[in-house]
């Protein structure tokens, strides 16, 4: 019933309701937009991922090791530490358990195990 609305108000209501509702409304408005600013930010950091970096972010995040990454892609666990090295830098993310985050956030789907 309320389709979008913060606060139904009844009549009569005094000024000092009023001024409530709307600061309350505006403080959730500045929550969203915020949260929003941070999932556009953290897009614009995957985006800057090349497409190798993305299948290593996927598989990481997944929880395999960085052996099971080489195996799964056909390439060495070196390069895979290359990979996710550069891939770390250019999300911003500081460990791990920040990135597992991240993908969270941006939603990223996890891929299907290899059979």
């Amino acid at each position: 019933m309320k389709a979008g609305a913060v606060e139904f108000l009844t009549k009569p209501f005094n000024d000092e309701v009023l001024l409530s509702a709307i600061r309350h409304a505006i403080a959730r408005s500045q929550n969203t937009l915020g949260r929003e600013a941070e999932v556009h930010a953290l897009r614009l950091c995957y985006e800057s991922l090349t497409s190798r970096e993305r299948e290593v972010m996927a598989l990481v995040v997944s929880g395999r090791l960085n052996k099971q990454v080489g195996d799964e892609l056909g390439i060495s666990e070196i390069t895979v530490k290359a990979h996710r090295g550069k891939m770390m830098r250019k999300m911003n993310a500081g460990s791990l358990p920040d990135l597992v985050k991240m993908a969270a956030r941006l939603r990223l789907a996890s891929p299907a195990p290899k059979s």
